[in-house]
């Protein structure tokens, strides 16, 4: 008994300096960023409380409203994306094709470069000047036009294959395992009644793949919501406002426009978004805990 209490306590005091960092680095942090937005902060920080005038003027802003439409449009359609061509490419894969480890490895690369590389590398490839318009250009079609990174109407949506052709291999991964993860047994039931591959993977595969997709959604919604290097990386948030934002608002107004309490207020209110994604996924995961734990 008391050999298995010093354990404990051992191991209560080599996770203490982590628990001591947890609280008064990240949960103090973000307290105090929540506090200068209720103030008047502008390049330091102030005790003059305002209430919610912050986020009155933060929400009258036309630029930050716009990076909210824009991340919405995003995330609908990166995750949505992903999560599509992921699945698609594990289903390529689980069918046991030749040189699966080479192509894991291709599909899977692009998730292992930071955003930066990712955005430089599609700002090269859809610049009008010397992309693939270009290059379609200098084959003899000189109609063809793909400009869609200089377009108000069009740049978010370059934004959106940016981050597919990065984040799908990370989707690719988790549901190949959990294909892999499905017995044979299955497999050689719906071949015996003649049901065709598609419609097994659709019917049969799909389902069971609830809760690895849902842990990627999860993870990828996360990045939606503090998306920021790729944008800049990739248009600038440009043309105009077309690719705004919340995380470069942010930003801008904390070091460019040196409005301390607005960003912390815009700051406050990703938080808020991120607690909302997250917290639905966790209650289903504790109630289907919980659920197993009864049967």
């Amino acid at each position: 008994m008391q050999a298995k209490r010093k354990r404990s306590l051992a191991a209560t005091y080599a996770l203490l300096p982590t628990w001591i960092v947890a609280i008064f680095i990240y949960i103090g942090t973000m307290v105090w960023s929540v506090r200068l937005s209720f103030t008047d902060s502008t390049i330091f920080p102030s005790s003059n409380y305002v209430g919610f005038a912050q986020y009155a003027k933060l929400f009258r802003t036309s630029k930050w409203l716009i990076s909210l439409e824009n991340v919405v449009i995003f995330g609908v359609l990166y995750v949505g994306g992903c999560l599509a061509l992921g699945f698609l490419l594990a289903a390529s894969l689980d069918r046991k094709v030749r040189f699966e480890s080479v192509l894991r490895t291709i599909f899977l690369y692009p998730y292992a470069m930071s955003f930066v590389v990712t955005g430089l590398v599609w700002q090269w490839m859809l610049n009008p000047t010397f992309g693939i318009q270009a290059n379609v250009r200098a084959l003899g079609w000189n109609s063809f036009v793909f400009d869609w990174i200089v377009s108000r109407d069009m740049a978010i949506y370059t934004v959106v294959f940016a981050g597919v052709w990065q984040g799908a291999g990370l989707v690719m991964v988790i549901a190949l395992s959990g294909m892999r993860a499905i017995g044979e047994d299955q497999w050689k039931a719906a071949q015996i009644d003649g049901i065709p591959i598609w419609r097994i993977y659709l019917s049969i595969v799909l389902p069971q793949l609830g809760p690895a997709l849902g842990a990627s959604g999860m993870l990828l919604s996360m990045g939606v919501v503090k998306t920021y290097d790729l944008v800049v990386a990739l248009t600038g948030g440009g043309p105009g406002s077309a690719t705004e934002v919340p995380a470069k608002f942010i930003m801008d107004n904390l070091f460019e426009r040196q409005n301390l309490g607005l960003a912390t207020a815009g700051a406050t209110v990703l938080v808020l978004s991120v607690v909302m994604a997250v917290a639905p996924f966790r209650y289903a995961l504790y109630v289907r805990a919980k659920r197993n734990r009864a049967h």
